[in-house]
């Protein structure tokens, strides 16, 4: 059973989220793990993280699927809003990430469907085109929002909410890896502050069992 509530002030939480980065694919997150787990002296006991220091929607302003700006905060004022950051090419957490949230959206009734905003952020903006982000998405789930821009706003859009992510490189064999924090942050429809944290562990099942509290702005 997972009944107990852990609370961290957004300053803690992004101060370890700094150093927690996944390498999508790596099998290696043993750093991660750790700065995390120093948040909070008590023993993770739900999926849900909840802030006491709720953090600021980004001031992002970048460009969506169809090629069209898309500015953020305006477009998702006053909706329950989920925002994750990651890339398409990653070949384990970041489709498995979206495709547990694509499942859990669907237990919704339509209108509460209707109302859930899930905003992809790539890392990866030089191989994440619009184009590309769109087609990648749509077979998650073609109402989630794509976008992409310059890695620099990207980057510090992340860190306004505590993700920390650093610039695709390119590995020996030739792979390309982008290192990036695997954390879902929920914004409340009430505040339009992002006041709970989801790990990359979290399930579709405990998504479904979040998001009708997340959709109303309450304490999941």
């Amino acid at each position: 059973m997972r009944s107990s509530k852990k609370a961290v002030t957004a300053v803690a939480f992004a101060a370890a989220a700094a150093l927690a980065l996944s390498a999508c694919g790596s099998g290696d997150d043993t750093a991660g793990s750790s700065s995390v787990a120093d948040v909070s002296a008590a023993p993770k006991t739900k999926a849900a993280t909840v802030l006491d220091q709720p953090f600021t929607k980004p001031d992002l302003v970048l460009t969506d699927t169809r090629g069209e700006k898309y500015d953020l905060r305006e477009t998702t004022r006053g909706k329950p809003t989920l925002i994750y950051f990651g890339y398409t090419n990653c070949p384990d957490v970041c489709p498995l990430t979206m495709s547990n949230i694509s499942l859990a959206k669907r237990e919704l009734p339509k209108a509460d469907q209707d109302k859930l905003q899930v905003v992809f952020v790539t890392t990866d903006p030089e191989r994440d085109t619009s184009a590309s982000l769109g087609t990648w998405l749509k077979a998650q789930d073609p109402t989630f929002t794509g976008l992409t821009g310059d890695f620099p706003t990207i980057q510090a859009g992340a860190r306004q909410i505590g993700i920390g992510i650093d610039a695709p490189k390119k590995e020996k064999d030739g792979t390309v890896v982008s290192m990036h924090g695997a954390q879902v942050v929920a914004f409340s429809p009430k505040t339009d502050e992002g006041y709970v944290i989801y790990g990359e562990d979290t399930t579709a099942d405990e998504y479904a069992k979040d998001l009708p509290k997340l959709i109303k702005g309450e304490t999941p």
